[in-house]
C-alpha cells in the first residue's frame, strides 16, 4: 500500500522458486529439537490412548518396569512423565523399531523388544543376558532413561555421549560425514548409528505430527531470528525487517520447531518492502507490487507516483526476471500504489488502486490489510471515476470469526478454512488475541475451504 520509503538495501539475493519437493526433507545433521524430545506434556493419557486406537496397542496390557500390569497407553504416559520425555517421541520410536503402533498383527517378539533397547546389529534377541530388558514395559522405560538420563545428560556435562556423538562433532555414519546440530540429534545417532533408521524416524514423525500450515502463515523456528511466509507448500524467507513490517502483521508469527519448518522446501526470498521502486543496470524502473514487477514507462509516470530518484534501489535485470510481469505504469495510471478513501457523504470506505475501487465493508478489513494507512476524505464524484471492483477481502493468514457465531477460521488463498476445535487452534500455535471479529457479510466474502487437519493425536 504505502508509498514513500527511505533508501534501503537488498539484504539477500533474489532467487527463483525451487522445484516442488516430492517427499519430506531429511537433514541428517538435524533430526529433532531438544525441546521436542523432552516435551513430556505434548499428549495426555487420553490422547495417547486415542492415538493407539489404530493398532493392537490400544488394548495391549503388559507389566511395567516395576511389574505392575498396565495398558500400553498408561505405560507410555507414566514413562513420559517420570523421565521427562515426549510421549510422541516414544510412539515414533515404537513404530520405527517394531512397527508396533500400526501393525495389525504383531508378534510377541515385537512386543518384547518394542523400542529395540539393548538389541544391536550383532546381538541375538535369544541371548539370555538380554532377558532383563525383555518386555514392553521394560523396553519403553529403558529407552526413555537411555535418552534423557543417559545420552542427554552425558552431552550436557561432557559435550559427548557414547564416546563420539555430540553437537558440532563430525562423525561418519554409513560412510557419510554427519555433524549433529544439537543434543537430541547426537543422541539419536548414539541409539541408532545409521542414516536409514533415523530417516525412518523423521518420516514417521512428519506423517504423524507434522502440520500443513495454510498459505499466508508466518513461521519462525524456535531460537532463531528468521521469519518465513508459507505459500503453497513453500517457505519463503523474509530477509529484511522493512519487508516484514511493510507487508505483514508480525503479531501473527508462530514459533515452531526447526523440524516443522524444514518440512517445507525453501522458496524465493521476500527481500523488499512492497511498493519498492527499483532500477536495473539499463536504467529501467519498476514498481514492485507483491510479487510482480510493473515497468514504469516514463519519467512523467515516475514523478506522478510521488517518489524521488534517491529512493530507487539498484537491481539487476536477472533479478527483475525472477518476478512475474505486471501491467506497465503510464502517466494515466491511477493510484498504482493504492490509497484508502472515505466518502464525505456517508463514511463508506474504498480501496483505490490501478483505476479500480474496492468497497471495504468493515474497518477490520482495512486494519488487517493496511494497518498504517492514512484514510483520505473523498466526494462521491471522485469515487465514480474508478471502475467498480470486488469487495476487498481479508488477507491470507488472518484469524477471523463473526460476532454472531463462535466458529473460528483462518484465511488462506482467499478462502476461510474452518478450525473445528480449540485443541486444533492451540496445536497450530494460534493466539486468541489475534482473532478478528467481523459481521457475517464480511465472513461470507470468503468461500469456505477445507478444515485444518488435526494432528494425528
Amino acid at each position: 500500500m504505502q508509498h514513500r520509503s527511505q533508501r534501503f538495501a537488498i539484504l539477500a539475493a533474489l532467487t527463483a522458486l525451487l522445484l516442488p519437493s516430492t517427499s519430506f526433507a531429511f537433514d541428517p545433521n538435524y533430526i529433532l529439537s531438544d525441546e521436542e524430545m523432552t516435551d513430556s506434556q505434548s499428549m495426555d493419557l487420553n490422547q495417547i490412548q486415542a492415538f493407539l486406537e489404530r493398532g493392537t496397542l490400544s488394548t495391549y496390557k503388559s507389566p511395567d518396569w516395576e511389574g505392575r500390569t498396565r495398558y500400553a497407553a498408561d505405560i507410555i504416559w507414566r514413562t513420559a512423565q517420570e523421565h521427562d520425555i515426549n510421549p510422541r517421541f516414544l510412539l515414533v520410536l515404537l513404530q520405527k523399531e517394531q512397527s508396533l503402533v500400526e501393525d495389525p498383527d504383531p508378534t510377541q517378539k515385537q512386543y518384547d523388544w518394542a523400542t529395540g533397547y539393548a538389541v544391536c546389529d550383532t546381538c541375538s534377541m535369544n541371548d539370555g543376558s538380554l532377558s532383563r530388558w525383555q518386555g514392553f514395559g521394560k523396553q519403553v522405560n529403558s529407552a526413555a532413561m537411555q535418552f534423557t538420563e543417559g545420552y542427554m545428560v552425558d552431552i550436557a556435562e561432557h559435550g559427548v555421549t557414547a564416546g563420539k556423538y555430540g553437537p558440532d562433532l563430525p562423525v561418519t555414519i554409513d560412510g557419510t560425514t554427519v555433524t549433529p546440530e544439537n543434543a537430541a540429534t547426537a543422541a539419536m545417532y548414539a541409539y541408532t548409528p545409521h542414516l536409514h533408521g533415523n530417516s525412518n524416524f523423521v518420516a514417521i514423525w512428519d506423517r504423524w505430527f507434522g502440520k500443513e500450515y495454510p498459505s499466508g502463515t508466518l513461521l519462525q523456528a524456535a531460537g532463531e531470528d528468521g521469519v518465513y511466509r508459507i505459500e503453497h507448500g513453500y517457505r519463503r524467507p523474509i530477509t529484511s525487517k522493512a519487508a516484514l513490517t511493510s507487508r505483514y502483521n508480525s503479531a501473527l508469527i508462530i514459533t515452531v520447531s526447526k523440524t516443522t519448518l524444514e518440512q517445507y522446501p525453501e522458496g524465493a526470498p521476500i527481500s523488499l518492502p512492497n511498493y519498492s521502486l527499483v532500477k536495473d543496470e539499463d536504467g529501467n524502473i519498476y514498481l514492485l507490487v507483491d510479487d510482480t514487477m510493473r515497468h514504469v514507462e516514463s519519467m512523467e509516470a515516475f514523478r506522478q507516483i510521488g517518489y524521488s530518484e534517491d529512493e530507487l534501489v539498484d537491481i539487476t535485470a536477472a533479478e527483475v526476471a525472477q518476478y512475474a510481469v505486471g501491467t506497465p505504469i503510464t502517466a494515466s495510471t491511477q493510484d498504482p500504489t493504492g490509497k484508502v478513501v472515505k466518502l464525505t457523504t456517508n463514511g463508506a470506505m474504498f480501496y483505490l488502486n490501478n483505476g479500480v475501487r474496492q468497497a471495504i465493508l468493515d474497518p477490520a478489513i482495512l486494519t488487517a490489510n493496511f494497518p498504517t494507512a492514512t484514510v483520505e476524505d473523498a466526494a462521491p464524484v471522485v469515487i465514480e471515476q474508478y471502475r467498480e471492483g470486488s469487495f476487498l477481502k481479508l488477507p491470507d493468514g488472518t484469524l477471523v470469526r463473526s460476532y454472531e457465531n463462535p466458529a473460528v477460521y483462518v484465511i488462506s488463498d482467499g478462502k476461510k478454512l474452518p478450525i473445528t476445535s480449540e485443541q486444533i487452534f492451540l496445536d497450530y500455535g494460534y493466539a486468541w488475541s489475534n482473532v478478528v471479529f467481523v459481521n457475517d457479510d464480511v465472513l461470507n466474502l470468503h468461500p469456505t475451504g477445507d478444515s485444518l487437519l488435526e494432528s494425528n493425536t
